[in-house]
């Protein structure tokens, strides 16, 4: 035990022993430095000063102990520790034996071992090349098994393809025509098809066996539809049969019989396409004959030959009676009047006749041509679309639509060369116009080249009757025309209600080449107005004549609309200017010394150089004969023009014009008076400008 506590302690000194020569050196050579002159000990202080902090140098310094002492202790100490060392070792000698035995047997193990594993690594080898073969092997069946898959895949395809199952054979010959029939005519068609579709599939033995039973069943089948198409075909000859109805409701869901006949029987597909035009062309045909021959019973007769602007009012009209009445009774002819509400009902309903007539009930011609196209519109639209539904063409609704387009046309044909209602025509040109834009709307082009010939038929008709219209004012009766009347000719009203009732059609259109027209009109009738004016023998007359007519074509022309445009400031240019000279008129009738005096005195200076000034003698005469009779003058103007024009308030603004110009006058007269010398003395006599506007206040609350 005492070797064991002391062991530590010398291995502790030994480690103090080993640190201190680190710092210091080796003690035997110092102890020989120190005996000789020649050791230099620079440097000494400063390492000692480093190591002060040493514990173990710290701890000899502070002993005292020398360092050859504390050496030899040191070298015992580790003597006794290699002494005591051996011991240990030799007591465990046996123990390392043993330990050595037993490393020698692990190393024969681990020997075996390794020969052990060489050998699987061998076999491992062996079996890598063995799964690579597998491997390939395995990507080689994978390859065949997918060969394999697509060919069953392509031959199960071909057989299923090929073959007439017995039941689909049951219905292609016994089965009724139906949902289930069709779809069996489905997979006959992918049969028919598949066979023709590869020359590989003609050359196969399969197909030998199964063709003709093929060719039998088509033979079956198209026979059997085609029966049945055709009996579906002749339900539409029955009378109050509703054909959009049967077509949209049966027909359409057969559709695929057509298809079937277009892809395996072409020539049985003419023959039922035909069947279909014959039968549409016919049944089409006599229901717009039958609707045209319902509405001519509706027609309301407008216009003859002998309806124009500037044609008499006593003139036989032909067939429907002996002699026409006043303008009144005609107005139709030419007033637009409740006639344009047909463009505001173009979605309207086609007209049923036998309803209107049961109510005995007329129409103008244009309202029987728009439900007779509305009727045309909605057939076509329908029939164009289920055409091209059910047969995949859209040729085939002009061969059926042939029969009804000759009905109108021949209709339409007999109407148009006897229609002279202008309006009517220009309304119709508008209906057609409307029909154009809604088959745009609907996208339906089946109508276009109809529509186009029908607007290009009625327009050189429109010009021709128009130029029988302005014919009969260039080429107008002035002796029958002419009546000693100064209120407004009803040749000048019916060319007043003839252009507003065209201006009126032409806002929304503009149409230039109708407008010319109506300029041309408008100088035909400025010519026979002018013509009828100077019948009269005075010219007062003649104005208010042309101031009467002039006004009412403008208030027809407003009554219309906002449209009248240069025609009507035409017409108040006239009206104006018109309107001046019968001012003077008037006034020269009741104050002619005075507007002379005026016109030709009352701008000289009364100073002034001329061989006759003007004296108070001079202008006495006028000024007493103005004050007494100015009040009954201007009331027998105000009679004059109460009586002389129809419109009254066109009459109250002459009559104010002419007394503001009379009040003008009268000014300049007493301005006269007051630059005479001794002009004073008249004053008594003036009648003050105060009175004279009352008068004139007095008459314009009569308005």
């Amino acid at each position: 035990m005492a070797t064991t506590t002391e062991a530590p302690s010398n291995n502790e000194m030994a480690k103090n022993a080993f640190d201190l020569g680190a710092f210091v050196g080796d003690l035997g050579s110092i102890e020989d430095d120190a005996a000789s002159d020649d050791v230099s000990l620079d440097g000494l202080d400063q390492e000692l000063e480093e190591c002060k902090n040493d514990d173990v140098v710290t701890n000899i310094l502070s002993k005292g102990t020398k360092l050859r002492d504390h050496t030899k202790g040191v070298e015992n100490n580790l003597r006794q520790v290699e002494l005591d060392s051996i011991q240990d070792y030799i007591k465990e000698s046996d123990n390392l034996v043993s330990l050595h035995e037993q490393i020698r047997d692990c190393d024969t193990i681990l020997s075996q071992m390794e020969t052990l594993l060489s050998g699987f690594q061998g076999e491992i080898g062996s079996i890598s090349s063995d799964i690579k073969v597998l491997q390939e092997k395995s990507m080689d069946m994978g390859l065949k098994l997918k060969n394999r898959k697509a060919a069953e895949s392509k031959l199960a395809k071909f057989v299923e393809d090929i073959i007439v199952p017995p039941r689909m054979v049951d219905i292609i010959v016994d089965g009724e025509v139906n949902e289930e029939y069709f779809r069996t005519l489905e997979i006959l068609s992918k049969k028919l098809k598949f066979v023709e579709a590869d020359q590989l599939i003609k050359g196969s033995k399969a197909l030998k066996d199964v063709q003709p039973e093929l060719e039998k069943l088509r033979q079956k089948a198209v026979t059997k539809v085609f029966d049945f198409t055709v009996q579906k075909l002749y339900a539409l000859r029955k009378p109050k049969t509703n054909i959009q109805i049967l077509q949209q409701s049966v027909l359409l869901k057969y559709k695929y019989v057509i298809s079937f006949l277009k892809e395996h029987a072409k020539e049985v597909y003419i023959e039922v396409r035909a069947a279909y035009v014959d039968t549409m062309n016919k049944v089409l045909s006599a229901h717009f004959r039958a609707y045209i021959q319902a509405l001519e019973k509706l027609q309301l007769d407008i216009a003859t030959s002998s309806d124009l602007i500037g044609v008499e009012t006593t003139r036989s009209t032909g067939l429907f009676s002996t002699a026409r009445g006043p303008l009144k009774n005609k107005s139709a002819v030419f007033a637009l009047g409740e006639r344009i509400k047909i463009l505001k009902d173009m979605d309207q309903p086609a007209l049923i006749p036998h309803i209107a007539e049961a109510g005995s009930q007329k129409y103008p011609y244009e309202v029987l041509f728009r439900s007779l196209h509305k009727l045309l519109m909605d057939t076509a639209t329908s029939e164009y679309l289920f055409c091209d539904d059910f047969f995949g063409e859209e040729s085939i609704f002009y061969e059926i639509f042939a029969g009804p387009f000759a009905v109108v046309d021949e209709h339409f044909n007999s109407i148009l060369p006897n229609c002279y209602d202008a309006i009517g025509l220009m309304l119709m040109i508008r209906i057609i116009h409307q029909h154009q834009l809604i088959m745009s709307r609907r996208r339906i082009p089946c109508l276009d080249s109809y529509l186009d010939k029908v607007n290009i038929a009625l327009w050189p008709r429109f010009k021709m009757v128009f130029d029988l219209h302005l014919s009969s004012l260039r080429n107008a009766n002035l002796k029958t025309l002419w009546e000693d009347d100064v209120h407004p000719h009803y040749v000048m009203r019916r060319y007043a209600e003839f252009t507003a009732s065209l201006i009126h059609l032409n806002v929304e259109y503009g149409d230039g080449q109708l407008e010319l027209n109506m300029e041309r009109l408008r100088m035909a009738i400025d010519d026979l107005l002018m013509k009828l004016a100077k019948t009269f023998p005075k010219p007062k007359p003649q104005i208010v004549f042309l101031i009467n007519n002039y006004d009412m074509t403008i208030a027809v022309l407003k009554e219309a609309g906002s449209e009248g445009g240069k025609i009507q400031l035409h017409f108040e240019e006239l009206l104006k200017s018109n309107t001046s000279l019968f001012v003077e008129e008037l006034l020269l009738e009741h104050f002619s010394d005075l507007i002379k005096f005026v016109k030709s005195r009352a701008s000289e200076e009364p100073g002034s150089s001329t061989e006759k000034p003007i004296t108070v003698a001079e202008v006495e005469t006028i000024v007493k004969d103005f004050a007494s009779r100015w009040k009954a003058a201007i009331e027998l103007m105000h009679k004059d023009v109460i009586t002389s024009f129809s419109n009254f308030l066109c009459g109250m603004e002459i009559l104010r014009a002419a007394l503001t110009q009379l009040l003008l006058y009268y000014t300049r007269l007493s301005d006269t008076i007051k630059k005479i010398v001794g002009g004073s003395a008249l004053n008594k006599d003036l009648v003050s400008i105060s009175s004279i506007m009352y008068e004139i206040r007095k008459y314009s609350r009569t308005f």
